[in-house]
């Protein structure tokens, strides 16, 4: 059994390569082999959000604060809220992201495949983000 207590990882900014805006990230788990998930909880302020980018085995968000937006390739935005959970299969091109005037804090789990556990893309335009 392994106990990490709260408050014992260092958030770190989300990296400008990765965002638009203000993003804090506070890692929840790591994977330890032989398992590949891991988790963190995503803070995004008005406005941020990710890059476009893909997951080689799919991602979960669960939101637990505020207010976002999703987006998959050739979808249309959605908005998300507390105790929404959206999945996004396997190779799936997609983005998240706070809504333009309420932040949003989502936990993100994903697992790693090759070691891999994201592909990062092109940066989300202010058109495509619905401003």
């Amino acid at each position: 059994m392994k106990i990490t207590r709260a408050g014992t990882q260092p958030s770190t900014p989300g990296p400008e390569d990765w965002f638009t805006g203000r993003v804090r990230i506070d890692p929840l788990f790591a994977a330890e082999a032989p398992a590949r998930t891991s988790g963190a909880a995503v803070t995004f302020e008005p406005g941020a959000r990710t890059a476009w980018h893909t997951h080689p085995i799919g991602q979960t968000l669960i939101v637990i604060q505020g207010k976002g937006r999703v987006q998959r390739e050739d979808g249309p935005v959605e908005e998300i809220r507390p105790g929404d959970v959206v999945w996004f299969p396997a190779g799936e091109k997609h983005w998240h992201g706070a809504a333009p005037d309420v932040a949003m804090t989502h936990i993100a789990i994903q697992e790693a495949q090759d070691g891999s556990a994201v592909t990062w893309l092109e940066k989300v335009s202010d058109t495509d983000y619905g401003r």
